[in-house]
């Protein structure tokens, strides 16, 4: 080989050499940027349509991080966290700390389970009664309602008892709701009525319309708090003292001053335990995604006026991450630096 042919091999071997030294640092940048690529993720939530917003907040962060993210499930509460335990589904962002205590105990709790991070914090349960009869009959807090005089302003059906608009079988607040009608003596005048809560609430939302006296349980976040305003058209009705069927009467149940009956709380991302110890960067992601009770009871609303499929709600998602594209990329950043470690 000649002196030129040489330096041409010499060259060219370089440059090969170099192009692959590209290759190789972009392909590393790709994979640095998603760090779950190869990997499938199943989420799993309630089956409730106001709560799939924050669901989406976090699919869309996980997509970004390269995981194959699985349709998700849809179940009931219970069924929820048996199927977490059991690894048929990988995370929920639905975890309610206080209200769902009994449910992921008899699930597996912290053996099969993990609760990676703070999605929502102050979320509110408690009871309400539009502002107009609580002033005018100086109604103070639950026990009042054991006065059949009371109890008669909210009977909608004429037996003579107040009809309180309860909470569904099954998402964990009827238990509570029906422990208090014992523990405050409301049997002989008030009927909790369980069923299709939102069918429910609609109905009691045409009665305060029409001018009639309302008595509901509810809970912050969601779209009836923007309908029926807090102190406008209706106000809490705290009660008598606090009574919870764990027996820890020394959770927070307070809010403003008021005892609501119900632990103030906190919804938790949860992750199976073994799939979390596996994928550090999920974990990570999904322990930083924080959603302001505010935030999702302005895009329940937007459900309730009718954008409510579920290409509204993952356009809502996409919506709410550009407003908060500083926060939500500083979440991506810190998933991708647990790669590293």
């Amino acid at each position: 080989m000649n002196l030129a042919n040489l330096k041409k091999t010499v060259v060219a071997s370089v440059v090969a050499s170099l192009f692959g030294v590209v290759l190789s640092s972009a392909a590393y940048a790709a994979d640095a940027n998603k760090p779950g690529a190869g990997t499938s993720i199943t989420p799993i939530f309630p089956t409730i349509a106001e709560e799939r917003f924050r669901g989406e907040v976090a699919v869309a962060g996980l997509k970004e991080l390269g995981y194959d993210v699985k349709q998700p499930k849809e179940t009931d509460y219970p069924a929820m966290f048996l199927a977490l335990s059991y690894g048929d589904a990988d995370f929920t962002v639905h975890e309610w700390e206080q209200l769902h205590a009994a449910f992921y105990d008899k699930a597996g709790g912290d053996d099969s389970m993990v609760k990676v991070g703070q999605v929502m914090k102050g979320v509110l349960q408690g009871y309400m009664i539009d502002k107009k009869t609580a002033d005018a009959y100086n109604i103070k807090d639950l026990s009042d309602l054991k006065k059949p005089e009371i109890a008669k302003l909210f009977d909608s059906n004429g037996d003579g008892k107040a009809d309180l608009t309860g909470c569904n079988p099954g998402w964990g607040c009827e238990i509570m709701v029906e422990h208090h009608m014992k523990a405050y003596g409301l049997g002989p005048t008030v009927v909790d009525n369980r069923g299709s809560y939102f069918a429910l609430m609609a109905d009691t939302i045409t009665r305060y319309q029409q001018g009639k006296p309302v008595l509901y349980f509810t809970w912050v976040p969601q779209w009836i708090a923007s309908v029926l305003v807090e102190g406008k058209d209706v106000v809490w009705l705290p009660v008598p003292f606090t009574s919870l069927p764990d027996g820890k009467e020394s959770k927070d149940t307070f809010y403003q001053g008021k005892n609501l009956g119900f632990p103030v709380d906190t919804v938790n991302a949860v992750m199976n335990k073994e799939f979390a110890e596996k994928n550090p960067v999920a974990r990570k992601f999904l322990s930083e995604i924080s959603i302001g009770t505010a935030d999702e009871s302005a895009q329940n609303l937007r459900m309730q006026n009718g954008e409510k499929s579920l290409a509204d709600i993952k356009r809502h998602a996409a919506e709410w991450i550009k407003a908060h594209q500083t926060e939500y990329d500083g979440w991506l950043a810190d998933a991708r630096a647990a790669a590293k470690k």
